[in-house]
Parts: C-alpha cells; structure tokens; sequence
C-alpha cells in the first residue's frame, strides 16, 4: 500500500466509511472522496470537469477506440464534462480509493495571471493520446500536495482552515505539470477548446431543451462546420452523441436515484418519444430502463 492509500485508508477508519460504495463530499468544499469494495463493469459515464486522483485501485476508461489506464499515484486533468465508458478494478481487500477535485474557476483565472506574468509556457508532453483525456505519473510535488490534502481531512480542523489553501495548491501543481495546457486552453476565452466548454456547459444546463447543433455553434461563436470538427476533437463524439449520452446518463439517476417513472424522466431529460427513449437507453447502458439486463 503507498503513503497516499495509507492515509485515505486512515481518512475511511476515522470517519467510519468501511460501508462506503460511491463518493461522499468532504469538509473541503469541491473535494470529494471515493471508495469502492465492488468497482464495476464497464459500462458507460460522465466525467466531470477538474482533477480526478487514484490512491489504490485501477481503472479503464474508453473513449472512441482510445483507452487510458490509470492507477495508484496517477492523476488525470479534465477540462470538460466527457461522456465515457469506465471501468473500475479492485483487488480482494483493497478497495478503490480516491479523490476527485472541483477547479474554482476563480483560482484558476488568478493562478493562470501570475503564471503569465512569471513568463511561464505550458507544457505539452502528455499530449500523445489524442482522446483529450490523458493520465499522468505524479511526481514528488504532487504526491506531496496530495499527502497534505488526506493529512488536513484527517484531522478536520486544518481542512477547514487551511483547505482553500491546499486546494491552490493542488491547482498550480496541475497547471504546472505537463497536462496543464489542457487548464490553460480552458481560461483562454477565445481558444477552441474554451468555445468548445462554453457549448458543453449549455448542454450540461439545458439537456431537456429542444437544442440544435445550429444553437450550440452559436453559442461558442462558430461556423457549424468549425464547431463540428473542434466539438469531436475536444469530446471524441459529435454534438448530438454527447448530448445523447448526457441526456441518457441524467435520466438514469433521475430513474435510479430519485426514483423518477421512466415516463417522467424521459420527458424530464427532453425526450419527447418514451419508446425512442427506451430503445435508446437500452441500447446504451444494456439495460432496460427499469434495470432489467438485455439478452
């Protein structure tokens, strides 16, 4: 077991978590803490946007036809929300353990200005994998920053004190690691990728409208056929798959979670036909969706 799972696994005994199987929030706001005895299947999810860190366990995610594994001491970066396929593998008696981060857009903006100021140029040496999304080897700094984040949830008064603190931190570690261009291009409000976040975020806020690619290339301010190749460079799926997807992955936890009628929820998500929703559900989680598994 390395430093960083040792102290998550000191964070799940002082606080009673054995029992947990998902993510609970923790005394930092934007940190979560994840726990999983079972890990799962792959099977189809949304990655949010900030940086996600893996202390035991190991997973695959699938993008298109690219696949990126990570596992213990790895980060990934994610600059905006990305409809995936994830599967998470545990070993008997070693739980998956991790945290994932929120980036306060504020820092973000703060950090990047010193940065340039200081003349710094980000890197780009993990850009080899071209699905946007790309796991990295934390170095000493980072396991560091990592090591004193589960320290202050230990001991809860320092989360609360120095939390802001460490989580800017954490910020400029990823900023200045060779995947923080991808948080760079994001705050760069007239680059591709920050028009392409701007269209994702109105996806992740309006699903249930009846949207138009049309709609969402006005929204980043281009050409539809501009919109088109830089939407699947940055998401690896067109807009109308991405929208399903976020669609589909809502209406299950409206369904699984809230307890939604599949009616309701296919309505709630902007589906207008039930059974088009359901042939379209099905086809994507291979389930029915009431949870009955297909053939």
């Amino acid at each position: 077991m390395t430093e960083l799972a040792e102290l998550m696994q000191r964070y799940v005994e002082q606080y009673s978590l054995s029992d947990l199987e998902g993510a609970i929030q923790t005394d930092i706001p934007g940190v979560h803490f994840y726990r999983s005895e079972k890990g799962n299947p792959r099977q189809p999810f949304v990655y949010q946007s900030g940086i996600i860190i893996l202390g035991q366990g190991h997973k695959d995610i699938h993008i298109g036809s690219n696949t990126v594994h990570y596992g213990p001491n790895d980060y990934l970066v994610v600059g905006v929300p990305m409809p995936l396929e994830c599967e998470a593998l545990v070993e008997p008696g070693k739980p998956l353990l991790g945290l994932s981060i929120d980036i306060d857009h504020s820092i973000l903006l703060k950090q990047i200005d010193l940065l340039e100021q200081a003349e710094f140029t980000p890197l780009q040496q993990c850009k080899a994998n071209p699905c946007g999304i790309q796991a990295v080897a934390m170095n000493t700094e980072m396991q560091s920053s990592c090591k004193r984040i589960m320290q202050a949830l230990i001991d809860g008064l320092e989360a609360q004190v120095l939390g802001t603190s460490l989580l800017e931190e954490m910020i400029f570690r990823a900023l200045t690691s060779c995947e923080g261009h991808v948080l760079f291009e994001l705050a760069y409000h007239e680059g591709h990728y920050a028009r392409i976040a701007k269209a994702l975020s109105k996806v992740h806020r309006d699903y249930a409208q009846p949207l138009t690619v049309q709609a969402l290339a006005e929204e980043a301010n281009m050409s539809i056929s501009a919109f088109h190749q830089a939407f699947r460079r940055v998401t690896m799926e067109s807009p109308l798959q991405y929208l399903k997807k976020v669609r589909l992955n809502k209406a299950k936890e409206l369904i699984h979670v809230e307890g939604k009628r599949v009616n309701d929820a296919a309505h709630l998500v902007g589906y207008t036909s039930t059974s088009q929703f359901s042939r379209e559900y099905k086809r994507h989680f291979n389930e029915t969706p009431r949870g009955i598994k297909a053939a």
